[in-house]
C-alpha cells in the first residue's frame, strides 16, 4: 500500500474500531476490562515513544540536543493544552471523564442520566475529543511518512489508549442526558478528525519535509505525557499487590507487543 493509503486506513478504521470497542465495553459495564486496557495502553504508548518514535526522530535530526529539547517542549505544550481544557475534558472541580476509568465512579453509576447537566459535559467532551483526535491524526501521518513500521506501531499505541478514553467519553455523554445512540454517533463523528488531521499532515509534509523530525519528537512527547500524566496516576488507586502485579504484567505486555510489531514489520519492509 502507498503511504497515503496506510494513513487513510489506520486513521479512519482505527478510530472507528476504537469507538465501537469502547462502546461495547461501556454498554456491557466491563469496568475491569477498561482498567486492564489502561495498563496495556501505558506500555504500548511508552514502547512506541522510546523504542520507535524517539529513535527515528533522533536519526532524522541533525541535532540530537535540539530534538530532545523538542520533546521537552512537547511535554510542556501538552501540559498547557490540558490546562486549557483541550486535552482532558474537565471544566468543574472534579474531572468527570477519568473517574470511571481510574477506579473512581463505577461505570453503571457514571452512566446514570444527570438532569442538571443540560448537555454541557457532552459538548466539552466533543470539543476536547475532536481536538485530541485531530492531533492523533497528525502524529500517525508523521510517523507513516518517516517509516511504515513506525506508523504501524504508533497507530497501535494510539488506538490502544483511545479505547479507554473513548469509553470515558461515552459515559460522560450518557451522564449529560444523551441516548446511547446519540453518544455512539457523536463519538464516531469526532473520530473523523483523526482522518482529517492525517490527510492535512500528509499533504503539508510533501513540501515541508524538514518538519518531520520535530513532529516525531512531538509524537514521542505526546505518548510519554499521556502515559505518565493521565494514565499511570490512576493505577496508584489500586495499590494492592495483586493489582500491582497485573498492572506491571500488562504494561510489560504493551511494551513487548510494540517491540514485536516493530520487529515483524521491519523484516517485511
Amino acid at each position: 500500500m502507498s503511504i497515503l493509503a496506510w494513513i487513510i486506513v489506520t486513521t479512519l478504521f482505527g478510530g472507528t474500531l476504537s469507538v465501537l470497542f469502547a462502546a461495547a465495553l461501556t454498554l456491557n459495564t466491563r469496568v475491569s476490562w477498561v482498567q486492564m486496557l489502561i495498563s496495556y495502553a501505558i506500555g504500548a504508548l511508552l514502547g512506541a515513544a522510546f523504542l520507535n518514535a524517539l529513535p527515528e526522530a533522533l536519526e532524522l535530526s541533525k541535532d540530537p540536543a535540539q530534538m530532545t529539547a523538542t520533546v521537552l517542549f512537547g511535554i510542556l505544550l501538552f501540559f498547557i493544552l490540558e490546562k486549557l481544557v483541550l486535552w482532558r475534558h474537565c471544566h468543574v472541580e472534579e474531572c468527570e471523564v477519568h473517574d470511571p476509568l481510574h477506579g473512581g465512579t463505577p461505570i453503571v453509576a457514571a452512566a446514570a442520566p444527570n438532569n442538571h447537566d443540560n448537555g454541557r459535559s457532552g459538548m466539552m467532551i466533543m470539543l476536547g475529543d475532536t481536538f485530541h483526535n485531530f492531533v492523533d491524526g497528525i502524529l500517525i501521518a508523521a510517523a507513516f511518512m518517516a517509516d511504515v513500521q513506525l506508523g504501524i506501531v504508533t497507530s497501535i499505541a494510539i488506538i490502544a489508549h483511545e479505547i479507554p478514553q473513548e469509553a470515558g467519553d461515552f459515559l460522560i455523554l450518557l451522564n449529560s442526558g444523551y441516548t446511547r445512540r446519540q453518544a455512539l454517533l457523536f463519538n464516531l463523528l469526532s473520530s473523523v478528525a483523526t482522518l482529517i488531521g492525517g490527510m492535512l499532515t500528509y499533504f503539508m509534509l510533501q513540501d515541508m519535509n524538514h518538519l518531520l523530525p520535530s513532529l516525531l519528537g512531538l509524537a514521542a512527547a505526546s505518548m510519554i505525557y499521556v502515559a505518565m500524566s493521565d494514565l499511570i496516576p490512576g493505577l496508584h488507586k489500586r495499590p494492592e499487590i495483586g493489582a500491582t502485579i497485573q498492572q506491571v504484567a500488562l504494561i510489560t505486555l504493551g511494551i513487548s507487543s510494540i517491540w514485536l510489531a516493530g520487529s515483524l514489520f521491519s523484516h517485511h519492509a
